[in-house]
């Protein structure tokens, strides 16, 4: 009993770092991941992915497990609209697994939302399964990619690992907006529709997101 509630706790780790993180910390979070992505010429995002993006999802997940695992993460999630980039809007991840995971690891991600669909998934105030309501598949990488045109899934992935664990995959992974860092974030009450949509002004201090994604 003691072994499993020590594991319990082990797992109940990443959940508590990933709460833990002002609205504010989660955006200058994400910005600085954009911009590391994009420092990463041969192994980065391609420009012609980015420049076709209908949307991005930014995220660090935490996961461990010894055996039973647990993994938790935020971020947020913008959307290109007729002005620009929309203000962000907050999602999480967590879950519990058992299987032969061993170990600890922290990655960050960024989503390519290569459609308007795959905006709309993100638009819900709800969840999102990776798989099932949107095609996942990993993204093309580097100068050679640069000539594809056509994207093979309605979302794109990248992402950084800090850390070894075995057993990771993001098939099945469950995205869940934030309603209540949204309305603390925008000091009212907003809907991710209306974020995405540009209908919601973000505010000022989410400008250092605006400026890593640039165009």
């Amino acid at each position: 009993m003691k072994t499993i509630c020590a594991l319990l706790a082990i797992c109940l780790l990443p959940f508590a770092a990933a709460t833990a993180a002002t609205e504010q910390e989660v955006v200058n979070q994400s910005a600085s991941i954009l911009r590391q992505f994009k420092q990463m010429p041969e192994r980065g995002i391609p420009r012609s992915v980015m420049r076709n993006a209908r949307g991005l999802a930014i995220l660090t997940v935490v996961k461990v497990g010894f055996g039973l695992s647990g993994k938790g993460g935020q971020g947020v999630v913008v959307a290109r609209t007729g002005n620009g980039w929309s203000g962000p809007s907050f999602v999480g991840t967590g879950g519990a697994g058992w299987g032969p995971q061993i170990g600890a690891q922290i990655t960050e991600f960024v989503f390519i939302l290569n459609t308007n669909r795959a905006v709309r998934a993100f638009s819900r105030d709800g969840n999102l399964t990776l798989g099932a309501d949107a095609s996942v598949a990993a993204g093309p990488v580097g100068r050679e990619a640069e000539a594809a045109v056509t994207p093979t899934a309605a979302i794109y992935t990248y992402s950084r690992t800090k850390g070894l664990f075995a057993g990771v995959s993001l098939e099945g992974t469950v995205i869940a907006t934030q309603k209540t860092a949204n309305d603390r974030y925008y000091g009212r009450p907003v809907s991710a529709r209306d974020i995405l949509s540009g209908n919601v002004t973000a505010p000022p201090r989410a400008a250092v997101l605006e400026r890593a994604l640039g165009r």
